[in-house]
């Protein structure tokens, strides 16, 4: 009976040993990779991060058991080198395309996305050299009337993803996804600058936007899709006192990301422009996306945006007030402010009274000239 039980503990201690040493093997690799810096680690983590998500009925999750933790999809999505991506797509852009391959690619762009070319001032498709000239197409001036009797117009075509009356010092980026006011407008420009009187520093950051008595903040999110026009408008008669460039992220903000990705307007580069209306405080922001590097504004020749290197939560500050101008940029309603080179968002953020009306419903397309509310 002994002889017996020895030989059969034998093999099952063979076994054991035999089972546990592709673990044991794992472990010490897994080791070595914690080892290693954090660009390195990211590396070497993203072919098997990928696997992991793309491969059927939890093909590698055995790694999991032994210690291996894969990246998060936001995690995953984030490394995505998206600034390089786009100086590419960019340099792309810019190749001046044969005259006899003109139509073929722009008919497929056209398709794709739903672009309505009887709009444009020139729609003879061989007329445009490159894909850059093509996206930044300009419009016939009937085909975008603009509204005279509303204060605040939408500045550009696109989807309206969410509106309404700053709450809490936070905005919603969409439905019950927000993020933090000064996070993304940064710290508060000089009073001096925007002409505004002093308020008490023991404010919140909303409370020291509003200038006047009986005022409110609201915001509006409006996004460009590839095939919209890529310009954006003016949105009311205001005056720009001040430009902030936040360098950052070129992440999609495509609805489905910005559900998907907390703060994704903070993480992305963007331009803030802020001034004055006749309501007090107002701001237009340009968030750019990937393949949408380029936020250009007309009237602001040292702006460059998607530079290869910056500082992570940097940003540069341009004042338009000075010795020979102390009243900034003015701007009327409707007037050209600026473009992109494919679809990204424009966000809204203004002072205005309490009887402030939107004439919106979220989710619904607009063009730019159409109303966006009124007193």
């Amino acid at each position: 009976m002994m002889c017996q039980s020895n030989t059969l503990q034998g093999p099952d201690l063979h076994t054991g040993k035999w089972l546990q040493f592709p673990q044991l093997a794992l472990r010490r690799r897994l080791g070595q990779l914690s080892c290693m810096s954090r660009p390195a680690l990211k590396l070497r983590s993203w072919p098997l991060t990928i696997l992991y998500y793309l491969l059927p009925f939890g093909a590698l999750k055995p790694l999991t058991r032994v210690g291996w933790r894969p990246m998060s999809r936001v995690a995953l999505y984030k490394s995505v080198p998206t600034r390089l991506l786009s100086r590419a797509w960019g340099r792309l852009n810019q190749v001046e395309l044969p005259t006899w391959l003109r139509k073929p690619v722009y008919s497929l762009y056209i398709w794709t996305f739903g672009v309505n070319m009887k709009e444009a001032a020139v729609e003879d498709l061989h007329h445009y050299r490159n894909l850059s000239e093509f996206f930044r197409r300009k419009l016939k001036p009937q085909a975008r009337p603009v509204c005279g009797v509303h204060s605040v117009i939408s500045p550009s075509d696109g989807k309206i993803l969410n509106f309404g009356q700053v709450k809490n010092c936070e905005v919603e980026q969409v439905k019950g996804v927000t993020y933090s006011l000064e996070s993304f407008l940064g710290p508060r420009v000089s009073t001096e600058e925007l002409h505004f009187s002093q308020t008490p520093p023991g404010n919140s950051f909303q409370q020291q936007l509003v200038t006047k008595e009986g005022n409110e903040l609201y915001h509006c999110v409006i996004y460009l899709a590839p095939g919209d026009y890529h310009c954006f408008h003016s949105p009311t008669d205001w005056t720009v006192s001040h430009r902030r460039h936040f360098p950052g992220s070129l992440m999609s903000v495509n609805p489905g990301v910005a559900r998907w990705i907390k703060e994704l307007f903070c993480h992305n580069e963007r331009v803030v422009l802020t001034g004055d209306w006749k309501h007090g405080f107002f701001s237009l922001t340009a968030v750019g996306a990937t393949n949408v590097g380029s936020i250009r504004i007309y009237f602001d020749q040292d702006l460059h945006t998607n530079s290869p290197s910056y500082s992570k939560g940097s940003y540069n500050d341009f004042s338009f007030i000075s010795n020979n101008n102390k009243e900034g940029i003015p701007m009327r309603k409707g007037e050209h402010l600026g473009e992109f080179n494919l679809g990204s968002t424009i966000v809204l953020i203004f002072e205005a009274p309490k009887d402030f009306k939107f004439n919106l419903k979220a989710g619904q397309k607009i063009r730019f000239g159409e109303a966006l509310g009124s007193l």
